[in-house]
């Protein structure tokens, strides 16, 4: 069987793979220009991101079919930067932010994006999808000549607004009747024939910026190499860099259930990083997977590395050459685009399961789609979620420990321990002990615990230092060998004997 019989078995068709690239370059142009915009660096900058980044991603990545390139997310990290020191070392920022992602993936810490709870992945889309609808809002303003924005208002509001929704109905029925031709792209063809072709006066893409262009160039930052320019760099670099790889990993996870299939995180993370490594010397303001093209790509047809590349490699004869016509297109087009991107993106299901989850969960899920669309920082968004659903679940696992108590025919006095052994469960674990009254030898069974951290280790010292006040011996029994060697490292502090400790297998994770 050829390689090309072989991508057919797995579902790979050519025509797909095309017109789903195409439309993600239609839908490409606008988000980078404006993510420049609010950069404060020029719309190329962010073309040429793009292009870079996309192409690279889509060639080495860890994810066929995920789309990358430049994003809000990165811009708002690297306004402040470019404000203070100029945009040279916002180049030298992209290329530590590549290197810093290259060694994350190399230490093979992208598994970590796993360790996201749902409520939090559900909380990231939602936050997303209203980015994506409240930043179309921007569409329907309108300079004035003293430069102040007003709402579009009569004659202007109404076409925008009609164009819009007869781009959704397009979309959204298009599929209903065939699905041989991406609607998403039909719908920008279609409304941009009947805007040019009409002569319907509204806002294009040649209004908010020229996009024609040259090859890019080869760049290298001017800043000095020095300590001082690291320390200038090195937090922004260091920011872009995780908030670029969360974003990514779990716009990759969002792919991997919309394709039932399974992306490698840590090759996608060293994907990355040579990609941002890469757009740094050519100019560029560094980037990461997107969500709102990555789902218009899957939702075409795009499941392979080569919608990626046709996508990066139309981008950019867009640049060289397409520039006077791309610039026709109406914005309305692509506004209807990007708010069925975050309907699409919303998961309507979390609203529907308020009353059916732990209020714990609700407040996570609403606590990260608030920071997202607040502040705009996914990061931040993210790991406060993780932090608080971590405490949720420590809380929760503190309140299950238990003892059950027998006596066998030796007079041992046994607890048979039930529930993880860690810092937020060892105070109810000293209540469970009758010292005063317990016989001479006392057995503490883990057979249904585990003794995780150095506070439960402190824990089990105290007991025993307590019985031995009283004359008495603990002995620990049926420690797995991780709790074993938990204890042999802590031997300065704690004593004891154990017995009949059993191998436990433990579930390995090969692909990542």
């Amino acid at each position: 069987m050829t390689f090309i019989q072989q991508l057919k078995t797995k579902g790979f068709n050519p025509k797909n793979e095309i017109l789903s690239g195409l439309t993600v370059a239609l839908a490409l142009v606008p988000e980078a220009v404006a993510f420049s915009i609010i950069a404060d660096v020029s719309p190329l900058i962010g073309l040429y991101t793009a292009f870079i980044i996309g192409l690279i991603t889509s060639l080495l990545g860890g994810r066929p079919g995920m789309i990358s390139g430049a994003t809000g997310a990165i811009a708002v990290v690297v306004v402040s930067l470019v404000a203070r020191h100029g945009v040279e070392y916002l180049f030298a920022a992209v290329v530590l932010m590549g290197i810093i992602q290259i060694i994350i993936g190399v230490l093979r810490m992208g598994k970590f994006i796993r360790l996201v709870p749902q409520p939090v992945i559900y909380g990231f889309l939602n936050g997303l999808a209203l980015v994506i609808f409240l930043s179309q809002l921007a569409q329907f303003k309108i300079e004035d000549e003293n430069g102040a924005e007003h709402w579009l208002q009569g004659e202007p509001l109404f076409i925008m607004l009609g164009l819009v929704m007869v781009t959704m109905a397009i979309i959204h029925f298009l599929p209903k009747l065939t699905k041989a031709f991406p609607s998403s792209l039909a719908a920008i063809l279609s409304i941009s024939a009947l805007v040019i072709f009409a002569g319907i006066p509204t806002k294009t893409v040649g209004d908010i910026a020229s996009i024609a262009g040259g090859l890019p160039e080869f760049h290298l930052p001017l800043v000095s190499i020095n300590w001082e320019t690291i320390k200038i760099i090195f937090p922004y670099s260091l920011i872009m860099a995780l908030v670029g790889l969360i974003e990514s990993l779990l716009t990759l996870a969002v792919v991997d259930e919309m394709t039932e299939t399974r992306g490698r995180g840590n090759k996608e993370a060293v994907a990355q990083g040579i990609a941002n490594i890469t757009t740094g010397f050519f100019g560029g303001m560094g980037g990461c997977a997107m969500i709102g093209q990555s789902i218009i790509n899957v939702s075409s047809g795009g499941r392979f590395r080569l919608s990626g590349i046709v996508a990066a490699v139309f981008l950019l004869l867009f640049i060289l050459f397409g520039a006077p016509l791309i610039e026709q297109i109406p914005m309305a087009a692509l506004v209807g685009l990007m708010v069925m991107v975050s309907i699409g993106t919303f998961e309507w299901a979390s609203l529907r399961i308020f009353r059916k989850v732990p209020l714990t969960d609700v407040i996570v899920m609403v606590l990260v789609a608030g920071v997202t669309v607040i502040f705009h920082n996914l990061a931040v968004a993210v790991i406060l979620g993780v932090i608080i659903s971590a405490l949720a679940f420590a809380w929760e696992n503190a309140k299950r420990i238990r003892a059950r108590k027998t006596t066998d025919e030796h007079g041992y006095k046994h607890y048979e321990i039930y529930g993880p052994l860690f810092f937020g469960s060892v105070a109810a674990f000293n209540e469970k002990f009758d010292v005063a009254n317990d016989p001479e030898h006392v057995v503490i069974d883990f057979k249904e615990s585990r003794v995780v951290d150095h506070s439960a280790i402190e824990a089990l010292n105290k007991v025993t230092e307590r019985y031995a006040r009283n004359g008495k011996k603990v002995h620990l029994k049926h420690l797995s060998e991780d709790c074993r060697k938990l204890m042999n490292n802590a031997s300065a502090i704690i004593e004891v004997n154990y017995y009949e400790d059993p191998t436990y297998k433990v579930a390995t994770d090969q692909i990542n």
